[in-house]
């Protein structure tokens, strides 16, 4: 084969990168779940959006503890530091902070005590979290 060869993945951080995409998933796609789901949800009674939203919680949190965890394990197996380009530190710098930008919104949507308050924070988190993928990506590529 000539140029690079392709090769499996090692053990440690196979289970790295697969922790981090299966916390992404939950984390990310489980809010466009929810999103889909509100207006069914509110048919159900006042009370299922609320519930939906503790049940959802339940799990995202844990993923989303999951996703910082394996972010910094990442980004230290990366060791990047001396390596890195100048657009590669900006687009790692602008990820962290859209990660916390995804933590805080999530945290304050769930807080939230008025219909406006809950779909603003909403939005920043879906949108902040979204974005924090796009920069993953653009990192990995």
């Amino acid at each position: 084969m000539t140029g690079a060869e392709l090769s499996l993945t090692p053990g440690v951080e196979a289970i790295r990168l697969f922790l981090h995409v299966l916390a992404a998933a939950i984390w990310v796609g489980g809010q466009f779940v929810m999103l889909g789901l509100v207006g069914t949800a509110r048919g159900l009674g006042d009370e299922a959006p609320k519930k939906l939203a503790r049940a959802f919680a339940r799990l995202s949190w844990p993923a989303f503890a999951v996703l910082v965890i394996t972010g910094f394990w990442n980004l230290a197996a990366l060791n990047p530091h001396g390596h890195a380009t100048t657009g590669w530190n900006m687009v790692m710098g602008i990820k962290f902070l859209l990660v916390i930008l995804a933590g805080l919104g999530a945290w304050l949507h769930g807080r939230a005590s008025t219909k406006g308050g809950t779909a603003a924070w909403g939005s920043i988190a879906g949108t902040a979290s979204l974005l924090a993928l796009l920069a993953g990506i653009l990192l990995a590529g």
